[in-house]
């Protein structure tokens, strides 16, 4: 990903000094295995050991790569360069190199999850606190992007925290799925590997051993873990397209931050525009764009094929650095989103009361019009509203039919607003807990 969506905290995790750090410590873990075995000395093993600090050089294991044409085998070859040959030549001991690509992906992916994790934590505190601050704060709910009935702003956040909250357990249970490894030779049999040092490499890695990998790791794993990515992301896009429907000129109960000296438009001076929410919305799409791909990579032939890992090697580190940077990015965002609760108000009375019509349909309905007649007196009186810009309560009052069944003070006590919040601590409590 290019470095104006990327963080550097997740973008170390991609480095090849990374991938090789971690190539090196699957094969010494694996002969500090072998040697308790007695398959190979235990003075190798520690031999290897010894090339810990050791910083490994990209360009020279490239240069070896264009050689060999395989990777594995040119690391190998520049990690004996710092070993030795004689003391490095049990290295990679009855191992594929899948062994070493497929459990190292793993190990990336699980501290991937880790930052994302630790975004999503961000993300929820934001929503958390901003739903308590605005609880109360009425505003009106829009069904086809049209007035429906008052809800608060509190519970907008509220519900966006639910749906990071779900989509934060989803990503545990990915992060779970994913964190296996396999060190168990070609096709999978152990034929010339103790299943003791895949054990224990996992052990040293944080991984549970793969149950059954034939030669690489069952890429069903690595399918829901992105598919759980992009269910994030869709979530991430759910709450900037609101923001940005809250930020339009002809809405404006709440917009981004606009920091001193920021310009909205090179042409015209007066804009304010949600550019941090719209970019949530492309990223979404990056995000996603690995989720086919991902399912796709499931079907492999027999025992292995390499189908899947030009995939892997660009939605891996693209996909987990977008995330990243999206969860930061929306996270600030909620942190600084600007309110305003008299526009909520105002845009709420822009019909002069439309929005209590079900509450005047129920009554009429209680008091013994069929659900037939209410709808048609109440529609009646609503398209007036809509069509002449006249007041709903002024037109109920005045309807012989209305008044028949409801007195002014029943019809005047329809237009409550605290009947529509009544609830509102309930549904917090379920969320949020008591």
């Amino acid at each position: 990903m290019i470095p104006r969506y990327s963080r550097p905290e997740m973008v170390a995790i991609w480095s090849p000094e990374t991938k090789f750090r971690i190539w090196f410590e699957i094969e010494a873990h694996a002969c500090d295995a072998q040697a308790a075995l007695g398959v190979i000395p235990k003075e190798n093993a520690e031999a290897v050991w010894r090339a810990k600090d050791v910083k490994f050089d990209v360009a020279r294991i490239d240069e070896i790569e264009a050689v060999t044409k395989h990777d594995v085998i040119a690391f190998l070859t520049h990690l004996a360069e710092h070993v030795g040959s004689d003391q490095a030549r049990f290295v990679h001991q009855g191992m594929t190199s899948s062994d070493v690509l497929d459990t190292t992906l793993n190990v990336q992916l699980v501290r991937a999850s880790d930052l994302l994790l630790a975004g999503m934590d961000r993300v929820l505190a934001a929503l958390k606190t901003r739903a308590h601050e605005h609880k109360d704060t009425v505003r009106i709910g829009r069904s086809h992007g049209i007035h429906a009935e008052p809800t608060t702003m509190g519970l907008t956040f509220a519900r966006f925290y639910a749906e990071m909250a779900r989509g934060r357990a989803r990503l545990v249970a990915a992060r779970a799925e994913i964190a296996t490894g396999a060190i168990s030779g070609a096709v999978g049999t152990f034929a010339n590997i103790d299943p003791a040092v895949e054990e224990h490499v996992c052990k040293m890695l944080d991984l549970t051993p793969e149950p059954i990998s034939t030669q690489v790791i069952p890429r069903d794993r690595h399918a829901m873990f992105f598919a759980t990515l992009g269910v994030i992301a869709s979530s991430i896009e759910n709450i900037a397209t609101e923001i940005r429907h809250m930020q339009r000129t002809e809405v404006l109960e709440a917009e981004e931050f606009f920091s001193p000296g920021q310009k909205g438009s090179s042409a015209m001076p007066h804009k304010r525009n949600p550019v941090l929410t719209e970019n949530l919305t492309g990223l979404a799409r990056l995000v996603r764009m690995s989720v086919i791909p991902a399912m796709e990579n499931v079907t492999l032939w027999h025992e292995r094929d390499i189908s899947h890992s030009s995939v892997e090697r660009a939605i891996g580190p693209d996909t987990t650095v977008t995330l990243d940077f999206a969860l930061h990015r929306l996270a600030g965002v909620v942190e600084k989103l600007v309110i305003y609760p008299e526009t909520m108000l105002a845009n709420m009375n822009k019909f002069r009361g439309l929005v209590m019509s079900q509450r005047v349909l129920l009554a009429l309905t209680q008091a013994g019009l069929s659900r037939e007649d209410a709808y048609r007196l109440v529609q009646r009186n609503a398209m007036r509203v809509w069509e002449q810009g006249a007041d709903f309560k002024t037109e109920l009052l005045a309807d012989a039919e209305v008044t028949a069944a409801l007195s002014p003070a029943e019809i005047e006590e329809k237009f409550d607003l605290g009947y529509h919040t009544k609830h509102v601590d309930t549904i917090f409590a379920r969320v949020f807990g008591a």
